[in-house]
């Protein structure tokens, strides 16, 4: 046991089981998503290292990990003033991925609050110069536009943006009731150009039909009689007699002679 102890105390002992955990501490396992800036004695190293293990030469080197996969960024909701003076707030998500580790560390500080920022001040700035219309009926557009320039500022970071979408515009109480009057104006102008246009078929209609009673009179007389089976089918108490229009023209006359 005293043998034992004086090897387990021994200098080189002690110097072998340093040197294992040294070379444990080197070693270092990169997942597939991710890659590993390496810094040796303070210059970057040409490539990115990784997936896979990787050995960092503690303390000549130093390793920042870098996600690739595609990163969810909301972003906060805005005050913006659009082009016809309407006050309104409007959030968004933006999605993008680092394409460049080696310039997401090296050209920015921290390239999340930078993509970040840059994306509040974009939405504020883009929203800013369109009218409420337009912000509300061509979010597409609006979208697409939003990527181009936040894709071409952070491109020199090493970050590609992929997509911006504006989730929510909320408006205030007064501008939503007048946009409620509009819609019921709309809606309102429409029901009467189509009552409109059926007023004008039935009227067309009810020439077409009189044009045709004039050339065949004996068509007036059948008239008369399908009208008097529908009453009597739907209302058997009601009487009617019906007077040819010919007798109401004699009697006319009559009075005037």
């Amino acid at each position: 046991m005293d043998a034992l102890f004086s090897i387990l105390a021994s200098p080189y002992t002690v110097g072998i089981v340093v040197v294992l955990l040294y070379l444990f501490s080197m070693i270092n396992i990169i997942r597939e998503y991710e890659r590993a800036v390496v810094f040796r004695l303070g210059r970057l190293l040409p490539t990115p290292k990784g997936p896979g293990i990787v050995f960092i030469f503690w303390p000549l080197d130093k390793m920042i990990r870098v996600d690739l996969r595609t990163i969810t960024m909301d972003v906060p909701p805005q005050d913006i003033i659009t082009k016809d003076n309407v006050t309104c707030r409007v959030n968004a998500v933006a999605y993008f991925r680092v394409v460049d580790a080696a310039k997401a560390i090296t050209e920015v500080e921290n390239f999340m609050y930078a993509t970040s920022q840059l994306a509040q001040t974009t939405l504020r700035s883009v929203l800013g110069e369109v009218e409420l219309d337009e912000l509300l009926s061509k979010r597409e557009k609006l979208n697409i536009r939003l990527q181009e320039i936040l894709d071409r500022h952070t491109d020199a970071w090493g970050i590609k943006v992929s997509l911006v979408e504006t989730k929510q515009v909320d408006l205030p109480e007064e501008m939503r009731r007048a946009i409620a009057r509009q819609a019921e104006a709309e809606r309102e102008k429409r029901a009467k150009i189509i009552h409109s246009e059926g007023e004008l078929a039935a009227s067309q209609k009810l020439k077409d039909a009189a044009n045709t009673l004039s050339e065949e009179p004996i068509a007036v007389r059948l008239r008369y009689l399908q009208t008097l089976t529908e009453i009597g089918a739907a209302n058997n108490t009601t009487v009617v007699f019906p007077i040819p229009m010919d007798l109401l023209d004699y009697l006319k006359d009559k009075k005037q002679g």
